[in-house]
């Protein structure tokens, strides 16, 4: 009989990119019988835009591409889920939470959990489910710190206990995933014995692949992702791409955007200067790279933010993949893999302006033999170490080491 693995999820869209569409199918097509309880906002699921999805996933329970889906209330579960803060003595009244109880029905063999607070919530699972005589795995998927030790938007003792909280929540912990090897430093620095593994948050390999030849005066610079009050600054882009057309034949793409219920508008002078595709299929995001040129990830500065450090974003990893090479503020990790690689430029600025990014761009307008070798570096890399291929075999020895059997080496 196939093991039963259980996802928590309290936050995350239901076909969020690394939970479901790569991590979940995954598991199924190495042999795991997978389901996912993820929360509904307002009685609906969301896409990864925030739309409410009201045509369909209306039923409580369905099956989508092979993955089992169980929902519950997300306004119902905060409450419970809060009593994380509260001392340790008083946290079963916190796994009277939805997510917990409907974790504890499935009975399942592994429990993998993706935020702070579903890994509460599988806490409670591992405690109730022991009770009954049932020893279940726990693995917690840090997708970034929390807490984030000197994250400025919250106080002091808040950070202090909800780390503390952790901690005690880590005891519980089979196993660790994380998104970095400076996120699982850290994890090791707090636990040595914590075993812990890095699954980058890498696409599957672009199968339509063609090498950039650079051979064109129009230079196309591309921002995949979120568009808000913390991600992907739409004045800078508007600058850059202001500031750019001045010299060169510019054009700024923009792969996602605005939030359901949000807006971008371009001013008139703009409209052709820049593009908006709005949120597409996850596997058709390489078709809309096929024209670009150079990737821009701007993390704002965030002061001493071990996450604005430690990130590896998903657009990170999606431009390599492409042979898109990647134009960067200083943010320690990606600057160490770009410098490692040579597949982009890193602005050697925490808080790198409009400017800077516009002379690096005119830089590299005129330096196309760069960039043709940078692309290449990037798609190679990918090829040989990073891709999403090569993540599933490191959840597979995750699973396997779960499950008492033992790793396969891959090389």
């Amino acid at each position: 009989m196939a093991k039963k693995v259980c996802m928590l999820v309290a936050d995350h869209p239901f076909l969020d990119s690394r939970i479901f569409k790569r991590e979940a199918r995954s598991l199924k097509k190495l042999g795991y019988d997978v389901t996912m309880i993820v929360p509904r906002k307002k009685g609906y699921l969301y896409d990864i835009d925030g739309t409410p999805i009201k045509d369909h996933f209306l039923q409580q329970t369905f099956t989508y591409e092979g993955i089992n889906f169980v929902t519950y209330s997300y306004e119902e579960s905060r409450t419970p889920l809060g009593k994380v803060l509260s001392p340790e003595s008083q946290w079963e009244q916190g796994f009277s939470n939805p997510l917990t109880k409907l974790g504890v029905e499935q009975e399942a063999d592994i429990y993998h959990v993706h935020e702070y607070l579903s890994l509460f919530a599988g806490v409670g699972v591992k405690r109730i489910l022991q009770k009954r005589n049932k020893n279940v795995r726990l693995v917690y998927d840090s997708h970034e710190l929390t807490p984030d030790p000197f994250d400025s938007n919250s106080p002091k003792h808040l950070r202090t206990n909800l780390k503390e909280k952790l901690l005690l929540m880590l005891k519980e912990v089979d196993y660790v995933i994380t998104i970095s090897h400076s996120i699982k430093s850290w994890f090791i620095s707090q636990i040595p014995s914590l075993p812990v593994e890095v699954i980058y948050n890498s696409p599957p390999l672009a199968k339509d692949y063609s090498p950039k030849k650079y051979n064109h005066n129009r230079m196309v610079a591309c921002y995949e992702g979120n568009i808000d009050n913390n991600r992907g600054d739409k004045d800078k882009m508007m600058q850059i791409t202001e500031i750019c057309t001045q010299s060169i034949n510019f054009h700024f793409k923009i792969i996602g955007g605005t939030r359901f219920g949000e807006s971008f508008k371009l001013p008139a002078h703009l409209r052709d200067k820049m593009e908006q595709t709005g949120w597409v299929d996850y596997y058709s995001i390489s078709k809309h790279m096929k024209d670009v040129d150079i990737g821009w990830i701007d993390y704002k500065d965030l002061g001493d933010s071990l996450n604005r450090s430690y990130a590896l974003p998903n657009k990170f990893f999606s431009y390599l993949n492409n042979g898109v090479p990647i134009l960067v503020n200083r943010c320690h990790e990606m600057e160490a893999f770009i410098r490692a690689h040579r597949c982009g430029l890193v602005i050697d600025k925490k808080d790198a302006t409009a400017k800077d990014y516009a002379e690096a761009i005119l830089y590299l307008s005129k330096n196309k033999t760069l960039l043709k070798e940078m692309s290449v570096n990037g798609r190679n890399v990918m090829e040989k170490n990073y891709s999403w291929e090569r993540m599933e075999k490191r959840l597979h020895n995750v699973y396997r080491t779960l499950s008492g059997q033992q790793d396969i080496f891959y090389t």
